[in-house]
């Protein structure tokens, strides 16, 4: 007999998260459809108990009765059961030291595990995802961030008009004020020691397209990284224009011995082979929104001794970071851990290598929000539920005692099933050297 119930979470890793995977609206297409739906109690989940109940699922105490569950973020070790199934973004697929404990419970005990971040199409493109919201949320905040920084310099901007991402009624409402902000930067104009304003922005991803939905609000052109230093030198009259420039791989790295030209598929099959080429770019930028994929394969894109050097130089043009990609110790190298919504930004100070909450001190403002997304948690919410609904009865109806190659999942599902039966899927046989 299929199995017909699936069970929501309650999310409970980060305070602030408030995201769901599946809203109330998409719960009552799937009750059409003749599935029971648990959720798991929560008084912070940006949908109420009530919108749920309205729809005909199930507000309980209790999901153990469940088989199926689907949450957003890491659960804790203590919830899994033997033999059931769950979904959610686990952060094992590259080896996460801070994970492994998780991954390794699971295996123990014989887990069917689907990761939302590999869920991907025949082209390897990711189908089911939040980067968008990461992306629109790390520019809001970085755009408010800004403005803080700039008023700890004694500069009074419209910037200074924006909040923080959460702080919003809706994605609308934060967009309204951002056009509203850059309707009197171009009647008023910035103060004349911050032009000409430049954002730079790493990667080209979904991520990366958030945060030029945001940038775009604003009077902004679009220049190249070749224009970039051109653009920083000009002498404005009138400093009512903002420059936005974004970098891709080969802007980003370079082969170490200097010959031949940067070939991206190389890059991704050796990046051993590659080191910085970023730093050249970084004293044109007055905000860097990285928003690149990482992994420590990779050259790092600012490190400490960058910092430290350019520091020593004097005060720089850059001024904030918004690193959305948020690896701590990773491509940018001084973002030391992924910062919590209700505490979200910190002044590294270069000359100390020591990072301060808030936003006064001497150094670079980082904002490097963890769970960027869960700032816009009905929107956010919203479109992944709109990208993961149509496969959640197959997810759910599934026999997973079969043997893995019998699976009755879409293809895209069964691309993303790190665990059957808690053993890896051939596509994730590599992820044994990571418990050994």
């Amino acid at each position: 007999m299929k199995n017909k119930t699936l069970a929501i979470r309650h999310e409970d890793k980060y305070l602030m998260e408030r995201r769901t995977a599946i809203t109330p609206a998409h719960a009552k297409k799937l009750i059409d459809k003749g599935l029971d739906i648990l959720v798991e109690k929560s008084e912070k989940r940006i949908f109420t108990h009530d919108e749920y109940e309205d729809v005909g699922a199930k507000v309980v105490e209790d999901i153990s009765s469940s088989k199926v569950i689907f949450g957003v973020k890491e659960m804790p070790m203590e919830i899994f059961e033997d033999n059931k199934t769950y979904i959610f973004f686990s952060h094992t697929i590259k080896g996460q030291e801070y994970n492994m404990p998780l991954l390794e419970r699971m295996i123990e005990k014989k887990i069917n595990l689907i990761e939302y971040e590999k869920i991907a199409d025949e082209q390897n493109r990711r189908l089911i995802f939040f980067g968008r919201f990461a992306g629109l949320a790390g520019m809001i905040n970085s755009l408010w961030s800004f403005g803080l920084r700039m008023k700890e310099k004694g500069f009074d901007t419209p910037f200074l008009k924006l909040k923080q991402s959460h702080k919003y009624d809706s994605l609308e409402e934060a967009k309204n004020e951002i056009q509203s902000v850059g309707e009197e930067v171009k009647k008023y104009g910035l103060p004349k020691e911050i032009g000409p304003m430049i954002i730079g922005i790493t990667g080209y991803g979904n991520v990366a397209k958030g945060a030029m939905e945001i940038a775009d609000l604003l009077p902004i052109s679009e220049i190249t990284p070749e224009e970039l230093a051109a653009i920083d030198q000009k002498e404005l009259d009138f400093n009512n224009q903002l420059y936005r420039v974004i970098f891709k791989e080969e802007h980003i790295s370079k082969l170490k011995d200097g010959s031949g030209n940067f070939e991206l598929q190389d890059y991704y099959n050796h990046p051993e082979k590659y080191e910085n080429n970023f730093e050249q770019y970084v004293p044109h930028l007055t905000i860097l929104m990285n928003c690149m994929y990482w992994d420590t394969n990779y050259p790092r894109i600012i490190t400490k001794a960058f910092l430290k050097d350019l520091y020593a130089k004097g005060e720089p043009k850059l001024k904030v970071i918004g690193d959305v990609t948020c690896d701590p110790d990773g491509s940018i190298e001084a973002t030391h851990i992924g910062t919590e919504i209700q505490d979200p930004i910190f002044v590294y100070n270069p000359k100390t290598d020591k990072p301060k909450m808030g936003t006064d001190g001497d150094g670079i403002l980082i904002m490097s929000v963890d769970i960027l997304p869960s700032e816009l948690p009905r929107d956010a919410s919203i479109a992944f539920a709109d990208a993961l609904v149509d496969y959640v009865e197959e997810i759910v109806t599934c026999d997973y005692s079969v043997n893995y190659n019998e699976l009755a999942l879409p293809a895209p599902i069964k691309k993303a099933l790190i665990l059957h039966n808690g053993e890896f899927t051939p596509e994730y046989e590599y992820m044994k050297k990571f418990i050994e």
